[in-house]
Parts: C-alpha cells; structure tokens; sequence
C-alpha cells in the first residue's frame, strides 16, 4: 500500500517544486544573459571583437562587391520586410493593440505592467546606445536608413523584450502544453529572425546583435518573473482571472 501511495505523492509534490525551483532557474537565465551582454560589451569597447564582426559581414556580401549582398533580389526584398517587424512603429502598434486588448477586458494593472515593462525596456537601450556611442558599420554598404548609435541592436533588443514579454503573457492565457510551446517558440523565431537581418542588411555589427539579444532577454525574463510575483500578491489580475467590470 505504501509503494502505491508514494508514486501518487511525488507526482502531487511536483507542481509545488517546480513553482519553487522555476524562479531560481528564471534568475540564473537572467544573470547569464546579463553576463553574455557584459563580456560583449566589454569586447566592445576594448575593439577585441572586430575580426569576428567583419568576417560575419563580408561572408553575407559578394566578394566582388560589398554593396551587394549575396542571395537573390528576392531574399533582400523579404528581409527589408522581416526587419520592419523590429521597428519602433510595429513594436509600438502592436504594444498598444494588446494594451487596448487587456484595459477592454478588465485587466488594468496587467496592461500597466506591460506598458511599463516596454517602455522600461525603451529607455534601457537609449541609455546604453548614448553611453557606449558605437558607429554603424562602414564596412560594407547599409540597405536601410539608419540614424542611431549600433551598439546594442535596437531592433534585436526591442524585438525580445516586446515579443517574449508578450508571448509570455499569451502562453499564460493558454490551456495545452502545445499552445504555450508554439506562442513562446514563435516569440523566440521572430526575435532571432529580426536580429539577424540587421547583420545581412549592413546595419549592425554581429556582435551588436548578440548583445541585443541577451539584454532583451534578460529584461523580458526579469519583467516576467516581477510579474508572477505582483500576481502573487493580487497586484496583477490573473490571465484566467473574471474581467473587472
């Protein structure tokens, strides 16, 4: 009888260990990727990391000319496109469309922590792009406009903290295993995705596009883990939780 009875309390101790152990493991990730952004960083500045950057930029351009970067007329069109996904017009619409989503379904608090969590997010890489003063790359030929500082990637860090954060609070919402894997899974393609196609359009350093993707992460990750703590404590309305009329 004890033998059958143990195998049904592990199992019941299950949820309560991980809910214990998820924020641990959600803490390492974060200072892992903080740590991946300042050992690029730090490349960075020392200029240790050009070799790296200029093989990755010339390897994605025709040798015979630098201006024009290697794959059909096609693929540059459809990245041009995959790149706007990154820009602060789409990420600021598409924050806004689900900010209006949760205040009309009676989630003001959630739609507070997400607005602040973006935003937050925003000034994060303005502050870093002013103090590390980078130049864009003038190695090769840039396919797009481009304004700002390089370092990080203000398209590949935006494109993490506004995707994962609300592929997140999406996945929260759903019920199968196979829903949460696909929104989160989707989040992650369309970051990397966006990422990468700053390298291939000349715009960024590659390293500056690490860089992005670790501090968009980490401050995803950590929004994240602030925000299951304030719902915790009925700060934050539950995504399951009855609309506030």
């Amino acid at each position: 009888m004890l033998q059958r009875l143990m195998p049904r309390a592990a199992i019941a101790l299950r949820p309560r260990a991980w809910s214990e152990l998820a924020p641990l493991l959600t803490l390492f990730l974060v200072a892992a990727a903080l740590f991946g952004f300042v050992e690029i960083a730090e490349e960075v500045v020392e200029g240790h990391n050009h070799v790296f950057d200029e093989a990755i930029l010339t390897f994605l351009r025709n040798p015979a000319d630098l201006a024009d970067p290697v794959g059909p007329a096609w693929l540059e069109k459809a990245i041009r496109d995959l790149t706007a996904l990154g820009s602060v017009t789409v990420l600021t619409l598409l924050t806004v469309l689900v900010l209006g989503y949760l205040v009309i379904d009676g989630k003001r608090a959630a739609a507070l922590f997400v607005l602040v969590s973006v935003a937050g997010g925003a000034l994060l890489i303005d502050g870093i792009k002013l103090v590390v003063a980078r130049p864009r790359p003038d190695l090769v030929a840039h396919m797009v406009d481009v304004s700002t500082y390089s370092f990080p990637s203000g398209h590949a860090t935006a494109s993490a903290v506004v995707f994962l954060t609300l592929g997140v609070l999406l996945a929260r919402i759903g019920r199968r295993r196979r829903v949460k894997a696909y929104v989160i899974g989707t989040a992650i393609a369309l970051t990397l995705a966006i990422g990468a196609s700053r390298v291939y359009l000349g715009v960024h350093w590659p390293s500056d596009v690490l860089a992005g993707w670790c501090l968009g992460a980490a401050w995803a990750m950590l929004c994240w883990q602030i925000g299951l703590w304030l719902q915790r404590r009925g700060r934050i309305e539950r995504p399951d939780e009855p609309a506030a009329e």
